[in-house]
This record gives C-alpha cells, structure tokens and sequence, in this order.
C-alpha cells in the first residue's frame, strides 16, 4: 500500500507500525484497518522481521473505529466493515513474532482490544483505557470480553466493560493489564530496548514459547501443560546441542550479573 495511514520503519529485525490518523485519534477507518492487516501480513510473511512495536501518532494509541464511517457521515472502502475487522484480528495472530504495544494514549474499545492482541504492553503515564461497547451498543468482536477478564480478573472486567469508565495507565498496571508505566518520552526507547532484549534471546527457542504460551492460553491447563511437554520434547530433539549450553548458561549470568 502506498498510503500513509500505516506507518512501517525498521531497524534491522526489528518493525516499528504507527497508526498515523492523529487528527481523528487514530480512529479506525475501514482503509487503516485494511491497511494496517496488510502491513502485518507482510511482515509475517518477512522472516527477516522478529518483532513488531505497535504504537499511535499524536495524543491516542487509537479511539477504536471509526464512529462517523460507521454512521454513514464520510465514506468508506469497498467491503464490509466485518470483513475487515475479521482480517485485522487474524493478522495479529498471523505474526507468530512478538508483538510490543507501545500505548502512548487513549486505547478506547475497538483501540483497547487492539492493545489487548500484544503479547506486551508498555504504557505511557498518559495512556488511558476504556471499554465503551456497551455505552455505544456494540457487542465486542476481537476477543475483548474474553481476553480482559483473564487478564485483570472478571469481577475488574465486568466493571471496566459494563460501566465504561476510563483506566489510568497506573491502575491499568497495578491490575496487571499493562507490564510496566513509564514517562511519556521514554515511551519507545524503553520498547526498543526491550525488543534489543527479546533479539538477544535464541529465535528458534522464543518462537517456539510464544507459540505454547499462546496455545495454552486458549485451552486448560492440563491441555496446555501437555502442550509444554510436547513442545519441549521435539525442541530439545531437534534444536539444543549439548556443546552449546555451557555457553548459553555462561552468557544468562553475565548478563544476570550486569542487571543487579
């Protein structure tokens, strides 16, 4: 696509995709959503790519969909709204690489599932987070009444979903929603420097963990628990040689000792 909806920079391995609709809080149009499942499916299709941060332009991650094409006040593309949506939430899981959403403002419904399909959230002190489904009379439909709850626990979900109040970026981590808070400038430097950590790691090893955690989530714990055991088998098998982990270990305590 040559529209510049969806922003892509990359440094080395790493994909760096802004939502770039400031003027309108990043909403999400049928062409940004059409372009951003695009972006994401090239770069699953990329194995030069081995992580994606995730992040808005201007003062919101994104407002959600976009209300006024949605009523029929601007224009939209040429397919179904559900399409499209559908599109979107299977290219996120097409990824198959860790997906760092870096939410530099408000993540409101549709924008709040979104941030729900990272694997990692980090927050600016500004971000903040609403579910508004049940104030604008939507039924969610990329997974945020399943997704949420077993993140903040269902009692906190069902207040957040059913009143539609507003989450402070600091309550959003104290309930475990968001993996840490940091001030508004250190936003992306802090999810690069967490992707640079993540790189450092053995890609063969971390995707296959992204994937049993992942499986895992969407079942039992006794499921996932032989899913592990599965995964751990055929890894150690077909991936880790016995000359290699005298270094491997040597290598996690420096970097240990380095970190205290």
């Amino acid at each position: 696509m040559t529209s510049d909806l969806v922003l892509c920079a990359r440094d080395g391995s790493i994909a760096e995709v802004t939502l770039n609709r400031p003027e309108v809080m990043n909403a999400l149009s049928f062409d940004l959503r059409t372009e951003l499942t695009a972006t994401f499916r090239n770069l699953a299709n990329d194995r030069s790519c081995e992580i994606v941060i995730l992040t808005g332009a201007g003062r919101a991650f994104t407002a959600g969909l976009d209300l006024k094409e949605l009523g029929g006040e601007t224009s939209s593309g040429n397919k179904t709204t559900e399409t499209s949506v559908i599109d979107l939430s299977d290219a996120v899981d097409f990824l198959k690489v860790p997906l760092i959403g870096a939410i530099n403002g408000f993540a409101i419904t549709g924008g709040f599932e979104l941030a729900l399909m990272c694997d990692i959230l980090i927050a600016s002190t500004e971000a903040l987070f609403a579910d508004t489904h049940a104030r604008v009379g939507v039924v969610p439909g990329w997974g945020l009444s399943q997704r949420l709850p077993r993140l903040v626990g269902i009692n906190r979900a069902k207040e957040l979903s059913l009143s539609g109040n507003f989450l402070d970026a600091q309550t959003a981590y104290n309930w475990g929603l968001v993996n840490r808070v940091v001030d508004p400038d250190d936003l992306l430097p802090s999810a690069r420097a967490l992707a640079q950590d993540i790189l450092s790691t053995d890609r063969t090893t971390r995707e296959a963990m992204l994937d049993i955690m992942d499986r895992g989530w969407n079942t039992t714990l006794a499921e996932g628990l032989n899913v592990e055991a599965v995964a751990n088998e055929s890894h150690s098998e077909n991936h880790v040689k016995s000359e290699k982990i005298a270094a491997r270990r040597h290598e996690i305590l420096r970097r240990g000792r380095s970190q205290v």
